[in-house]
């Protein structure tokens, strides 16, 4: 029999059976529109980046900001919802989102615009476990796997059409007019969650927030974020360095002891203890870090190694984002019928397939091409991501399902800000060893390297230059052309590296077990060391 809040009851016998599509549309209404700027700024970086002439390693804290702000009040839908109910949860998240939206507009430094971006993420880090719930309640155990199947593929419309209508946008107009892209979903999202969504179900107290693992969370994901990309900027040794990095594993050796003695957690961790939700997080968190990571390099590549505009970065998108649109309800469904091992699986081989793919990119490789490699691997995750959420939260009883969710949607925006974040440093690394060494082969006994120099002075020449801005121009040209071929080859092993991440990720997959999952009982609200 399917567990039912009595708010949700009361919903159903109001609207009738209709009132399930109902919450579906506001609850994906609401996705979409936060979804919206975080797809859409992956290919405003390069506009970014120039109009504030800052590299890509400052720039990546617009996508990275955004996706640790929404980790880390992720984690605190669960107390919301209790506290407050689901409907003032999501009209202040959808709210508070805009206002953000606004901010970025007139943002006149990089410093205001990230910290506008991490505004908008911890926003927007309601919103998605919120709507989760909302699918699970609305929808009989049975019916889940495809529950997750349609809200994903209304979801991934953000992905698919955010990058090229933000391409338009700032093609057409300016960067800054990305951030007017969801106000008028916002506006209807929340005139919808007011009518549809459930108030507070209970009338007694309100639990005590855990404010400690919060402090303690934050601590932890800025430290190791902030710590990596310092690494790479000033080296591993710096006294800074050392203190962001030591700090974030203090930071989260006391959150996990925190939480397991605290009576009401921020983060219940005797979730992982359930059979198959421990290695399910683990291909969520990879998970995240493909869809993010690849999402990052794919339009930064065609714009900055290829120059192409945004619009054509956008478009390369969107196909994939189609594909996974059509996949995902699929999926879904498989999800209900089958263990969820299998699709989990094959799809985390697909991606890795995807990614070997990329590793072939070159300044010449067809858009077309691309874009075909590209959806390849939106096939796979769009096979994970469905099945992946049935195989964790159809385990979970009802009481459970928002804590769940929080824990879901945490390790897979976790996911995608590690990954954003070292594949940017990543990125750098490579680009500064293959630059090292092709510079070092630019010397008077290599061939190439003279004609090349030769040629272009002597079209100096001809154009009417003197022969000394002739060598300093000419060689200028030879540094341009070392560096994009190092970027090149800098970007070629960063898809190596997600292929060999997903190749390792079968094994938490095959972990997952090929049972199909059932909900237990019950876990007790308190950890053992809280109930004593």
């Amino acid at each position: 029999m399917q567990q039912t809040s009595p708010g949700i009851a009361a919903k159903f016998a109001e609207f009738g059976p209709a009132y399930r599509w109902f919450a579906v549309a506001t609850a994906m209404l609401g996705s979409l529109a936060t979804l919206l700027p975080a797809t859409v700024i992956n290919v405003a970086i390069p506009e970014i980046m120039g109009a504030y002439g800052i590299g890509q390693d400052q720039a990546q804290w617009l996508a990275t900001g955004f996706l640790a702000a929404s980790t880390i009040t992720m984690l605190a839908n669960a107390w919301m919802v209790h506290a407050f109910g689901v409907r003032f949860t999501f009209v202040a998240a959808i709210a508070c989102f805009s206002v953000g939206s606004i901010g970025g507009l007139v943002a006149p430094s990089i410093d205001m615009l990230i910290f506008v971006r991490v505004f908008q993420g911890a926003a927007a880090g309601l919103i998605t476990p919120l709507s989760m719930l909302i699918m699970f309640q609305v929808f009989p155990p049975d019916q889940r796997g495809r529950a997750m199947g349609i809200f994903s593929m209304g979801v991934v419309m953000a992905p698919a059409l955010g990058p090229s209508l933000g391409g338009l946008i700032i093609d057409a107009l300016s960067w800054r007019y990305i951030f007017f892209l969801e106000l008028p979903l916002s506006f209807v999202a929340i005139a919808l969650g007011t009518l549809f969504l459930t108030e507070r179900e209970t009338d007694g107290p309100r639990d005590s927030f855990d404010w400690t693992g919060l402090a303690l969370v934050s601590i932890f994901v800025t430290t190791i974020l902030v710590g990596l990309t310092e690494g790479q900027d000033r080296g591993w040794h710096e006294n800074f360095v050392m203190f962001c990095l030591i700090t974030s594993g203090v930071s989260l050796a006391a959150f996990i002891w925190w939480e397991l003695v605290v009576e009401k957690p921020l983060l219940h961790l005797r979730l992982f203890m359930i059979k198959g939700y421990a290695p399910a997080a683990a291909v969520t968190f990879v998970f995240g870090a493909g869809l993010y990571g690849s999402t990052y390099l794919a339009p930064l590549f065609l714009q900055t190694v290829q120059g192409s505009t945004a619009l054509s970065a956008g478009l390369l998108l969107m196909p994939a984002g189609f594909t996974m649109a059509v996949v995902f309800p699929i999926s879904g469904a498989m999800a209900d019928k089958v263990s969820p091992r299998r699709p989990i699986m094959i799809g985390v081989a697909i991606f890795a397939l995807s990614c070997a793919l990329l590793t072939n990119v070159d300044v010449n490789t067809p858009f077309l091409v691309m874009t075909i490699w590209v959806i390849i691997g939106r096939i796979g995750l769009g096979m994970v991501m469905p099945s992946i959420q049935a195989a964790s939260l159809a385990r979970l009883p009802l009481h459970l399902i928002s804590q769940g969710s929080g824990a879901n949607n945490f390790v897979r925006q976790m996911g995608g800000a590690f990954g954003i974040n070292l594949t940017a440093i990543f990125l750098a690394q490579r680009t500064q060893f293959f630059s090292d060494g092709l510079t070092a082969s630019q010397t008077a006994d290599n061939t190439a390297t003279m004609e090349l120099l030769d040629i272009v002075a002597g079209l100096l020449a001809n154009a009417g230059l003197p022969e000394l801005t002739q060598s300093a121009v000419a060689y200028g040209f030879l540094g341009q052309m070392v560096y994009f071929k190092a970027y090149m080859l800098a970007f070629r092993d960063s898809f190596y590296l997600l292929t060999w991440v997903f190749v390792l990720t079968l094994i938490p997959a095959f972990l997952i077990g090929k049972d199909r999952p059932a909900p237990i009982e019950a876990i007790p609200n308190k950890s053992p060391a809280a109930a004593k």
